[in-house]
């Protein structure tokens, strides 16, 4: 696998998972995915400016050379990252093994972010708890996408529970599946195939047809994993007190095909189904409304405590995760 067998990776991976249980994603050295996400802009900038003007005067180009480009944003932008984390890789393991170990697992720690999630899901948490509104809203803003300034506490939570529940594919599972696929090389290039889309796959005016590679590979990095972290939430729910399993299940099968994204609505209907509560509904992006698909059954009003219980079914997927690399570690051993 690249350098590294199969039972090395193993290793790394868990190692990797334990990294960010303990200390998330530092600031210092610079994160990786800090340096591919100005390569991004960069790339953007010459391909796509905003300030473009065609040669008929209309600044506006033709949908098949914006697609064209953006195929050049995302082949580019996937290979510098995989090549880049291969030769460093190749480098760190030529110094000594154990120093090309540490590397690896540091790099496949970045592409995951466990804490990460939980840390931005506990920042709107902390205030709702302490009444303090204007902060939940601004914290919520850093996490999503629409209008936050006049949302209430439910909506809040709807929120950051939808986003949790979906980043719970693309911030452990798919990296973590790609991981064991092929070391920090091939983790770090689904990392960037998952940053594209936050960037640039989106639907609006500028990004449609730009933007529309990144989106569609990421959708094929994502197909696989994302029915992967629907059936470890209904495991996760059966384990757990207070949670139902049936209903995460049944919640699947009745609404994911609903969601917009091929894949989010799975782990969304997954969180919904579990917890009881409604997710989706009326969404509000630089003042125009947006009706998302309403996903699991509202049995009850949602409150700030659904937050928790998401981040719980979050770390409840990782230590499922973690107990299958340590089973097959010990197999190993």
């Amino acid at each position: 696998m690249w350098i590294y067998s199969w039972q090395e990776i193993v290793w790394m991976t868990a190692a990797a998972i334990a990294l960010d249980w303990m200390i998330g994603d530092p600031k210092w050295p610079t994160h990786p995915v800090i340096v591919i996400g100005r390569w991004i802009r960069f790339v953007e900038d010459k391909l796509h400016p905003r300030d473009a003007i065609t040669k008929d005067g209309s600044g506006e180009e033709s949908s098949g050379l914006l697609r064209l480009k953006g195929l050049l944003l995302t082949v580019s932008t996937v290979v510098l990252s995989f090549g880049s984390v291969l030769l460093l890789v190749h480098f760190a393991d030529g110094v000594h093994r154990w120093f090309g170990y540490a590397v690896s697992t540091w790099l496949i720690s970045t592409t995951v972010a466990i804490k990460g999630l939980k840390d931005a899901a506990y920042l709107v948490y902390n205030p709702l708890r302490s009444g303090h509104l204007a902060d939940a809203r601004k914290y919520t803003g850093y996490i999503v996408g629409r209008d936050t300034e006049v949302l209430h506490e439910e909506e809040l939570t709807r929120a950051v529970v939808e986003t949790v529940a979906e980043n719970i594919v693309d911030a452990v599972i798919a990296p973590l599946c790609y991981a064991l696929l092929g070391g920090a090389p091939l983790a770090m290039f689904y990392r960037a195939s998952n940053t594209l889309d936050s960037m640039v796959g989106y639907r609006n005016d500028r990004y449609r047809h730009f933007g529309w590679a990144s989106a569609r590979w990421d959708d094929a990095m994502n197909w696989i994993p994302a029915r992967l972290t629907g059936i470890l939430l209904v495991l996760v729910a059966l384990l757990s007190r207070g949670l139902s399993a049936r209903r995460a299940a049944a919640a699947i099968r009745r609404f994911a095909h609903l969601h917009p994204s091929p894949n989010s609505g799975i782990p969304e209907s997954a969180v919904a189904g579990a917890l009881g509560i409604e997710l989706g509904g009326l969404n509000v992006y630089g003042g125009a409304a947006s009706e998302r698909a309403r996903l699991g059954w509202p049995l009850r009003p949602r409150t700030q405590q659904d937050i928790v219980y998401a981040v719980r079914m979050l770390y409840g997927v990782s230590f499922v995760v973690m107990g299958g690399l340590l089973c097959v570690i010990l197999v190993l051993w």
